[in-house]
């Protein structure tokens, strides 16, 4: 109980999301943004998974992954923009203790899944790369569904362990969390409690979930890479690197994210940082990804190509 050596010891049952800031003249441009990024992610997302569904050539284990990682974008977006874009329209910045603690299970629980799915492509890419005459056996349909809904069952699992502390843990003093979301770290702050073991738990799990996919990642892309340099032909390093460029642009621009939002604030990055830099992460990073698979893959090309012929063909023939 040394935490609450000082503090006002009435428990409080809801929290108060500063977010932006409390300039009115600011509401209505930043509800604008916001509102344009989650639906240009939804519907960049949902074109993809669209894309993957009703194109035959795009039926194979890397667009599998794919439409799999739009989907998880979708979600992991609509886990916090929807409460930011109200908070914002109505200015409503309380929220429930409990509410709160959801919403940050729902953002661990995403993030572990994002980190496994990550890590379950580059090993898609270094088997189609390192091994392409085994390639159609050890990534069938059969294991690539396997893995897949076990990024989705068991990557939650560990950060429901970690956050099931959290709900009886008694919170008091300020209600203030300077952040647009409930994350982690400002809410742990508030407790009456001693929280070190908690904090140490949460370290561990945090550390498995994204830790390891990350070891994973950068384990299997050296190998690719080094693959694809023993190629002869340029022609042949070109096409082999042209299969996993905009899976490396993804990764790149995930981590540098991740790094600058937890990993950057701890040497000392200035406070007023931090929020810009998490709106990078969770917002922007999400809308960019079907960017990038759009413009630097050709069959996703091909495919959007031929779905707006058949679009136009439909039209013309309604008229």
């Amino acid at each position: 109980m040394e935490k609450a050596e000082g503090r006002n010891q009435t428990v409080i049952v809801e929290f108060i999301l500063l977010g932006f800031g409390n300039g009115p003249e600011l509401q209505p441009l930043l509800f604008l943004v916001f509102l344009v990024t989650y639906i240009a992610t939804v519907a960049g997302n949902g074109l993809i998974i669209a894309l993957v569904v009703s194109d035959r050539h795009l039926h194979t284990p890397m667009y599998y992954l794919l439409g799999n990682f739009s989907f998880l974008e979708i979600i992991y977006t609509s886990t916090l923009l929807p409460r930011l874009l109200a908070s914002l329209l109505t200015r409503d910045t309380p929220i429930p203790v409990k509410a709160c603690i959801v919403q940050l299970c729902f953002f661990g629980c995403l993030s572990t899944v994002e980190n496994v799915l990550l890590a379950v492509m580059s090993y898609d890419r270094y088997l189609a790369i390192c091994h392409p005459l085994r390639y159609p056996a050890l990534m069938n349909g059969r294991v690539c569904g396997q893995l897949v809904v076990g990024s989705w069952i068991i990557s939650p699992g560990f950060t429901i362990i970690g956050n099931s502390f959290l709900w009886e843990m008694p919170f008091c003093g300020s209600k203030e969390i300077d952040h647009f979301f409930c994350d982690y770290a400002p809410i742990i702050k508030l407790s009456c409690e001693d929280t070190r073991t908690v904090e140490l738990l949460i370290s561990v799990v945090a550390a498995i979930g994204s830790l390891v996919p990350l070891l994973l990642t950068l384990a299997f892309y050296s190998c690719t890479i080094a693959a694809i340099l023993r190629i002869p032909s340029t022609t042949g390093r070109q096409k082999a690197f042209s299969t996993c460029s905009s899976h490396l642009i993804v990764l790149t621009v995930f981590y540098v994210c991740v790094i600058s939002v937890y990993v950057v604030p701890t040497a000392n990055t200035p406070k007023a940082l931090q929020k810009p830099f998490s709106v990078f992460y969770i917002v922007l990073t999400p809308l960019i990804n079907p960017v990038i698979y759009c413009l630097r893959n050709k069959e996703v090309q091909q495919s959007l190509r031929k779905g707006i012929r058949k679009v136009v063909a439909f039209r013309n023939q309604l008229s």
